[in-house]
């Protein structure tokens, strides 16, 4: 099971302390020190905007770790700003809803897919894996409810540009299982990766990862420690812990390729530069030995 650290970018958008280029960097490479394949090292904003995200070329210039890093795309111009400092795998993010669209990057969800198909094109064209992020897949802050056929319905039009995967964003923590089962298995069948990215915001996240395996997923996202949040999602708090749902993976026999311990101090590290304490568990209880 792939687990994706999105902690330097989702984890450190929204939050009250800003770190500096450097010290978000560090943030990366500790994480590829204790295993972590797949990192989400930056957004591409405005840092008018997002000031915790600006610089983030300076993040990538400082990056000395093995793992595949990627950077998140609202438009062509983050597109562009992210092929020209070299990274090579992105992440284009696209709200179901035009309420969330409209404040989140300014665009209706017709204008995103547009805009989309065109990044897809350009992709393919510069040898680029391009993933997408459906954000409030389920629930959006401003509309309420999201109806899983809609979601689907803008998934297939989405796999028919060509993504290299698809993930399915809770990013309000609103989803249970049963919408979470709906989704992967039907989105299964347009024949790309699918994979999840949650929030525990009403603490339904691990039960909602666990859900989302159980139907095939591909790869989960997550964030040390966490921390996450959304400066366009009113209450969007914390995503689902890293190292809480790696402890959940290996319990059920599933490989990650991350050192848990390694990840916890991680964790800690995270905390002390934030100084404050963070949501995940693990790094206060410990691991613990299953049979």
């Amino acid at each position: 099971m792939e687990v994706c650290d999105v902690a330097p970018r989702d984890g450190l958008q929204n939050d009250r302390v800003t770190l500096a280029p450097a010290e978000r960097a560090e943030l990366c490479n500790r994480l590829a020190a204790a295993g972590v394949s797949r990192i989400e090292v930056a957004s591409f904003v405005d840092p008018r905007k997002v000031p915790q995200m600006a610089r983030a070329e300076e993040v990538v210039a400082a990056l000395d770790g093995t793992a595949t890093y990627t950077g998140l795309v609202l438009n062509e111009r983050g597109f562009d700003r992210a092929l020209s400092c070299g990274l090579r795998d992105l992440r284009y993010a696209l709200g179901v809803t035009d309420s969330f669209g409209q404040r989140n990057q300014g665009v209706t969800v017709a204008q995103a897919l547009v805009t989309g198909s065109r990044l897809a094109e350009r992709a393919q064209g510069e040898g680029v894996r391009l993933g997408v992020a459906l954000a409030v897949s389920f629930g959006c802050p401003f509309e309420g409810a999201v109806s899983p056929d809609h979601v689907l319905r803008i998934a297939e039009q989405v796999v028919s540009w060509g993504p290299d995967e698809l993930a399915f964003a809770d990013t309000i923590g609103v989803g249970v299982p049963t919408q979470v089962r709906r989704l992967v298995k039907d989105a299964a069948a347009f024949g790309v990766p699918v994979g999840c990215h949650f929030h525990n915001t009403r603490n339904t996240g691990y039960a909602n990862s666990v859900a989302a395996i159980e139907q095939g997923a591909h790869f989960l996202d997550a964030s040390v420690g966490g921390v996450g949040g959304c400066p366009f999602a009113p209450r969007a708090t914390g995503n689902i812990a890293t190292e809480d749902l790696v402890y959940l993976l290996h319990g059920m026999g599933y490989e990650t390729g991350i050192d848990l311990d390694r990840l916890i101090e991680c964790a800690r590290w995270l905390a002390s530069q934030l100084q404050r304490d963070l949501p995940g568990q693990l790094a206060k209880a410990g691991d613990f030995a299953l049979i």
